[in-house]
């Protein structure tokens, strides 16, 4: 950036013409050089000094909240700010942030009416439509748009993703984000939606550098920083993964998967595997995986449990009662007995009825010999699978080998971050043990 620049972005926060051009070229300062943040913060705190904020102030910090990542404040401000276009449409940006979007729809319409750019207050409700999983309206909102707008990058991005979102051609949603690309080289969506179609596909070295361009950006692209950070530990660079995940967790402190990811990452790098919450996880992922044969159970028990493919103590604890009681020759007797033997490990039945799957194996047990019924009952740590493919199985609740025979490919691949290679490494790993996804 040319000298002076952190001078003027203090000028322009404090500027009384503050409006989208001083926005966009707050942004523009942080993306091109990411110290100028120090200075945002900087010009942010100078603001809050004054004791008389007045509602075109309260408009402006309210902004800058909403720049930083500081959603709550945001909230707060912009709520107490002059009721403006500019207040309406950033309240409408920090309600979508913190995942309130009815609220805010009725934001971006209010900033519609207070004469906001229009098409971009439309756009922003695709994006909420989107999130809300109603992309049928989504699309009826993208299709009333007409005129130069369908030129834009934003549009452009939005209609590749509401495409892709609705399960529709993947060559016309790449085409779109390459379009948008075009149109602006900087596009953080555009970027992360390329960036995922070619993660997807394998093709590691081009997602990383798209993903990398799109988390530059200010704001950065939360999905964009996540995925790097699992390409970075697939590539052991710890330290560059924590910093993805430390920056989502600046900006969204709860963010269950970037707190997951960063303690992963942070165990990873520093070959601690010993952390309370690791070692909570491995511990039921290994009683999860625990076969029942390992106890004594009454020759009914043990015959009904074969016959439903109920291997480990996890399949049952994605059981119910009542699924028990309704397999033939399966009594109340029985049902205490596996009740006792999944408290003796801390288990009840039912716990995880919400990972069950609605299909059977395509192994089934009753056919098999005891060595290959063990093999199944084995937890997935057992495949050594790479980073991406393990928090994949985490994600999809599978802890053992049977859990993941159970699964098509396409059933893995709709997983997020679980592409072409990582599903030809599961199917490599399973092979060397004669074994295959359903459906292969």
């Amino acid at each position: 950036m040319p000298s002076g620049v952190d001078t003027n972005l203090k000028e322009i926060v404090a500027s009384t013409a503050f409006g989208p051009k001083e926005v966009q070229q707050i942004r523009a300062a942080v993306a091109a050089d990411f110290a100028n943040y120090r200075q945002l913060r900087e010009a942010v705190q100078t603001l809050e000094e004054d004791q008389n904020v007045s509602p075109a102030g309260a408009t402006k910090l309210g902004v800058c909240y909403y720049l930083l990542g500081r959603y709550r404040l945001a909230d707060e401000m912009l709520r107490s700010a002059d009721g403006g276009a500019l207040a309406q449409f950033y309240l409408g940006k920090t309600f979508y942030a913190r995942q309130h979007y009815e609220e805010a729809l009725t934001a971006y319409q209010s900033a519609t009416k207070a004469g906001y750019d229009r098409d971009a207050c439309t756009l922003a409700q695709v994006e909420t439509r989107r999130a809300m999983g109603d992309n049928p309206a989504a699309l009826a909102l993208l299709d009333q748009l007409s005129g130069s707008v369908e030129q834009t990058a934003e549009y452009l991005y939005q209609r590749g993703a509401t495409v892709a979102a609705t399960g529709g051609n993947p060559v016309e949603a790449i085409a779109l984000y390459e379009r948008a690309a075009e149109v602006d080289s900087r596009h953080p969506g555009a970027l992360f939606g390329l960036a995922l179609e070619n993660d997807r596909r394998g093709n590691d070295d081009t997602a990383m550098e798209l993903y990398q361009r799109s988390a530059a950006q200010f704001p950065a692209h939360i999905g964009s920083l996540l995925n790097l950070g699992i390409l970075y530990e697939d590539r052991q660079q710890y330290e560059r993964a924590r910093q993805c995940y430390q920056r989502i967790l600046e900006s969204h402190p709860n963010n269950p998967r970037a707190r997951l990811f960063f303690k992963d990452a942070q165990a990873s790098g520093d070959m601690f595997y010993d952390e309370d919450a690791q070692r909570r996880t491995d511990r039921l992922s290994q009683v999860l995986g625990v076969p029942v044969t390992d106890f004594e159970l009454s020759v009914r028990s043990r015959n009904c449990l074969q016959k439903m493919g109920l291997m480990t103590l996890g399949d049952l604890a994605r059981t119910s009662e009542q699924e028990l009681l309704a397999s033939k020759n399966f009594g109340e007797t029985s049902l205490v007995e596996i009740k006792e033997m999944l408290a003796s490990k801390g288990l009840e039945l039912g716990q995880l009825a919400t990972e069950k799957q609605s299909y059977r194996g395509a192994y089934e047990p009753e056919v098999m010999s005891p060595d290959e019924q063990a093999l199944l009952s084995k937890p997935i740590a057992e495949l050594n699978l790479s980073v991406r493919a393990r928090k994949c199985m985490i994600r999809l609740g599978i802890a053992t080998i049977s859990e993941l025979v159970r699964r098509t490919g396409d059933e893995l691949l709709e997983c997020k971050n679980f592409g072409v290679t990582s599903l030809n490494e599961v199917r490599e790993k399973l092979t060397s043990h004669a074994l295959k996804l359903r459906g292969d």
